[in-house]
């Protein structure tokens, strides 16, 4: 059974049809939407801040999903996928985005609708990533803009993980 906690009186609370995998932890202030799904060994921390995941994201195994005390929350937005491995730390993803493998978004970071963050890229804090744009490097820059093939890519990931969720057996 996963890890679920509250912190200071604060317990996460949860959409419907969430798939929670058992080895993750989910503790303190965190609010998910529908058909959202943590994979295993996924961490979200919202012991120091708030944490709102929006509907139909997905954060996938080894995530981690933290804040800054007293400087930024985390805030994910509709349709998001969060890549393996990657470190969410109190910064504000915007709907239909996908974060790549290993990732790093700091603080006070904006990543904008339909964006993409390559697989091992930093994106150092107050970074503002535009909307349908590819950034990769460490740290991150703007490559080009996402083109047909990787938007529908950040499209279907979603719904894709709405389903591997529903293949788990109890």
């Amino acid at each position: 059974m996963a890890i679920i906690k509250g912190v200071k009186g604060k317990k996460p609370v949860f959409g419907d049809d969430n798939f929670i995998a058992e080895n993750a932890t989910v503790i303190g202030d965190v609010t998910f939407g529908a058909n959202c799904s943590v994979w295993y060994n996924g961490v979200i921390r919202g012991d120091v801040c708030s944490i709102v995941v929006g509907d139909n994201t997905n954060i996938q195994d080894g995530a981690v999903v933290h804040g800054t005390l007293g400087l930024s929350k985390t805030v994910l937005g509709k349709n998001v996928s969060i890549g393996h491995n990657a470190i969410i730390h109190g910064c504000t993803i915007e709907d239909s985005v996908l974060i790549g493998m290993g990732a790093i978004v700091m603080d006070n970071a904006v990543i904008k609708e339909g964006a993409v963050v390559a697989a091992g890229a930093v994106v150092l804090a107050n970074t503002v990533v535009e909307a349908g744009m590819l950034y990769a490097g460490t740290p991150a820059k703007k490559i080009k803009p996402v083109g047909a093939q990787l938007k529908e890519m950040v499209d279907r990931t979603p719904g894709h993980y709405i389903m591997y969720a529903s293949w788990i057996d109890d």
